[in-house]
C-alpha cells in the first residue's frame, strides 16, 4: 500500500510530477520536452510503460511543452479541460479526455481528483491522486490559499506544494512593477510565507513529505525556502524540487509503514543492478533461510520485497 512520487522538472522552465504505485502512473503535466521526460524517467529506473495518462493543470507553456508528443508517442489519453484545451497542446482527438472539478477520474488503480484553484490561466486545476488509502497532493501555480487547497491539502500524506518566492526578493528584484503585482496579486503564485501558513496551519498529522515546488530563480533561493520549512517541519520531510534535475523517487506509505527512498542511481533493471552491485549466489549460501535473504536483499537495494519465496 503505496505510492511512488519524483519530480522529474520545477520551475518556469518546465514542470513535470509523477505519482504512481507498481502497476499505474499518472504525469501531472508535462512541460519538458518528450525527450527529456524520458531521459529523466529511465535514470529513476521508471517505466513509461507504467504511465497511463497525462493531467493538464493549465495551458501555460511550461505546463504542455512535451504533452503533444508525449502522448501521441505513447497513445496516452490526455486528460483537459474544455477551456483549457482551446489554447492547450496539439492532441489526436482521441487522446483529449475531459474532466471535472471534485469528479474523482480512474485511471488503472488510481484515482485522481482535480479542484478549481485561483491562477491567470482559463480553467486552471490542481490534482490529488489516490491509491488503496494514500493521497499525494500536487498544488503549484496557485495565486492564493483558497478553501479548495485547504481541503485537499488536508487529505494528503504528501504534497508537492508551490513555494514560488521571497516576498523580500521579489520586491528588491530585477522584475519590473507589473510582474512583480501580477505573482503576488492573487492570481499568479504563491509566496514562501503563503506556502508555509498553509503548511502549518493545515498539516495532517499523516503528512510524511512536503515538496517545494516551482522555486523562482530570480526571487527564491532552494536553501533559503528549505530552511524556512525545515525549522518547522515538526517531522515532515522537506524536499526541495529542482529546475534542473529529477528528485529521487520516494516512496509514500500509510501511517505506521516505513516509507523508503529509492537511489535514482539504480536505473539498470532492477534484476541486473542487484546482480551488479551485491553477489547473491555467496549471500544466499551464507544466509540460513529464504527470509533472511530478502531482509539482505532489501537492506542493499531499498526495494521491497514478498515476505515469502514462492
Amino acid at each position: 500500500m503505496a505510492l511512488h512520487i519524483t519530480s522529474l522538472n520545477s520551475g518556469s522552465n518546465g514542470n513535470c510530477y509523477y505519482v504512481g504505485n507498481t502497476t499505474d502512473a499518472v504525469l501531472i503535466d508535462v512541460g519538458i520536452s518528450c525527450r527529456e521526460t524520458e531521459k529523466r524517467m529511465n535514470k529513476l529506473g521508471l517505466s513509461m510503460n507504467t504511465v497511463k495518462a497525462i493531467f493538464v493543470s493549465h495551458e501555460h507553456g511550461d505546463h504542455i511543452k512535451g504533452v503533444s508528443t508525449l502522448a501521441n508517442k505513447y497513445n496516452l489519453p490526455v486528460y483537459i479541460t474544455e477551456k483549457t484545451a482551446k489554447n492547450g497542446p496539439r492532441l489526436i482527438a482521441h487522446l483529449a479526455k475531459r474532466f471535472a472539478p471534485n469528479e474523482p477520474v480512474c485511471v488503472g488503480s488510481l484515482e485522481i481528483t482535480p479542484f478549481a484553484k485561483c491562477h491567470d490561466a482559463a480553467d486552471p486545476h490542481s490534482f490529488i491522486i489516490s491509491s488503496q488509502g494514500i493521497t499525494v497532493g500536487v498544488f503549484t501555480d496557485i495565486g492564493n490559499v483558497c478553501k479548495e487547497v485547504i481541503h485537499y491539502f488536508k487529505l494528503c500524506h504528501a504534497v508537492i506544494l508551490e513555494a514560488n518566492y521571497d516576498e523580500v526578493m521579489l520586491e528588491n528584484g530585477p522584475y519590473p512593477l507589473h510582474l512583480k503585482n501580477r505573482i503576488r496579486g492573487g492570481l499568479g503564485h504563491l509566496s514562501n510565507k503563503q506556502a508555509l501558513e498553509l503548511f502549518l496551519e493545515h498539516r495532517p498529522p499523516f503528512l510524511s513529505r512536503l515538496f517545494l515546488a516551482h522555486l523562482s530563480k530570480e526571487n527564491n533561493h532552494p536553501q533559503l525556502a528549505k530552511t524556512l520549512f525545515a525549522e518547522k517541519s515538526n517531522g515532515t520531510e522537506i524536499i526541495v524540487a529542482s529546475r534542473y534535475e529529477p528528485t529521487e523517487v520516494y516512496i509514500v506509505t500509510a501511517p505506521g509503514e516505513k516509507a523508503l527512498q529509492i537511489d535514482r542511481t539504480l536505473s539498470k533493471p532492477l534484476q541486473l543492478a542487484l546482480y551488479e552491485s551485491i553477489n547473491l549466489v555467496n549471500a544466499r549460501a551464507k544466509l540460513a533461510s529464504c527470509s533472511d535473504f530478502l531482509i539482505y536483499l532489501q537492506t542493499k537495494s531499498g526495494f521491497l520485497y514478498p515476505d515469502k519465496c514462492p
